[in-house]
């Protein structure tokens, strides 16, 4: 997620050739580590909570819902580092995500892992939009995309190796625990690159923007937060949980999304772009409530699995919001736009886990997927006020004449 732009960093600092070339490379390494420590934590997670620790659903929500509070407190931290060297905070705060994240191989207890899971994922949060604001510091005029592309594809390309080496040593009959040292090793890596990026790099702390006529946007986000802890939270666990999947079949599943995601992506781009964000959306959520219908009413395996990838899968469609708040919003108003969107959604998704927790040990499992309905049916109204195709000069006329906007009444 990023609370940068790059007017947010004009007129910024100037580079030599060679700092510039230097600073993107190993800001590259560093997101690949952070993506291969992140991926494998993401992958194994369920695994090792079910077959290590033995918690139960109401457990996994509670320590969901404790791990995602992380990313509300990232604000008011960034808000107070402002103006400090970013690559010394992003080495400093990658380190102890990779401190919290390799104590897991030691973890004896649920309470031991609540605690060091609020350590790794602080350090996780804060570090999110660091790698933007710095790759936009860096890049040259007019490659800022480029760029920016760049290291979102080394972030990913470690996601793919960080999955492949823990299968490959779980083929060879290495437990968990010794996955989470070779993650947090990874990591340490990836602080230590930091510390090569130059140290002139000094943004704003993030900025949140609230608008009316933006309503719309936040409560996509929010109803998204809640849809996304479905998935990250009890997707998954049901899977090892009730099902009895093995770590191999998850790092196989978690790459199959990874691979299809990637593939995905790009015509879903082009398929908002031509049809709108309204169809796309409604078709999105449509098939989310068929999603959640499948995790609570199908009791085969194989059959879950298909869903499982699916359901990772389908997350490329977010695309629709950012694209969303640039036909909408204008430019100097994108970033601050979009932060709010990201704490409206991290407020969903402290809540959702807590919540389903609660319906998974009191109620039944299927409710804590069952829940996922009345969002995507919420979210399906929401898009319906849509108006499709309103560009931002559009959306500033019809403000101008005091007109309702989209999400207002």
């Amino acid at each position: 997620m990023s609370m940068m732009s790059p007017s947010d960093l004009l007129p910024g600092p100037a580079f030599s050739e060679h700092d510039r070339g230097r600073g993107l490379f190993f800001l590259k390494i560093a997101s690949a580590a952070v993506g291969f420590a992140m991926l494998l934590q993401l992958s194994v997670n369920n695994n090792f909570l079910v077959q290590e620790i033995h918690i139960s659903g109401f457990q996994a929500g509670l320590l969901e819902t404790a791990r995602e509070s992380c990313g509300i407190f990232a604000f008011a931290i960034l808000a107070l580092i402002a103006g400090l060297a970013e690559p010394l905070i992003a080495s400093l705060v990658v380190l102890v995500f990779a401190l919290g994240l390799s104590s897991y191989a030691f973890a004896p207890t649920y309470g031991w892992v609540i605690i060091l899971s609020l350590v790794w994922s602080q350090g996780l949060h804060i570090w999110m939009p660091l790698p933007n604001s710095m790759t936009l510091a860096l890049a040259e005029k007019g490659k800022a995309g480029a760029r920016l592309g760049q290291v979102a594809a080394f972030g990913s390309i470690g996601s793919g190796i960080g999955l492949v080496a823990a299968l490959i040593l779980t083929k060879a009959h290495i437990p968990i625990r010794p996955l989470y040292l070779m993650a947090g090793g990874v990591a340490v890596l990836g602080s230590a690159a930091c510390l090569m990026i130059p140290r002139n790099i000094k943004t704003p702390g993030p900025k949140l923007l609230f608008r009316r006529r933006y309503a719309t946007y936040y409560l996509l986000c929010f109803f998204e937060g809640w849809r996304k802890q479905i998935a990250m939270c009890f997707a998954g666990f049901l899977l090892v949980k009730n099902h009895h999947a093995s770590l191999s079949v998850m790092l196989v599943l978690w790459g199959s999304i990874q691979l299809a995601s990637w593939l995905s992506a790009p015509p879903i781009g082009r398929l908002i772009d031509r049809v709108g964000e309204k169809r796309v959306l409604t078709t999105y959520y449509s098939i989310l409530i068929l999603v959640f219908v499948a995790y609570a009413a199908v009791n085969v395996s194989g059959i879950l699995y298909a869903i499982f990838v699916i359901d990772g899968t389908l997350s490329v469609c977010n695309t629709a919001f950012s694209t969303y708040v640039n036909r909408i919003a204008p430019a100097s108003e994108h970033t601050p736009t979009l932060s709010m969107g990201v704490a409206a959604n991290h407020v969903a998704a402290v809540a959702m886990p807590f919540v389903g927790g609660l319906l998974w040990n009191y109620v039944g499992f299927r409710w804590a997927f069952l829940i996922g309905i009345p969002a995507a049916l919420a979210s399906m109204v929401v898009v319906s006020r849509m108006r499709p195709g309103s560009s931002v000069e559009e959306t500033v006329v019809t403000a101008q004449a005091g007109l309702p906007m989209d999400g207002e009444m």
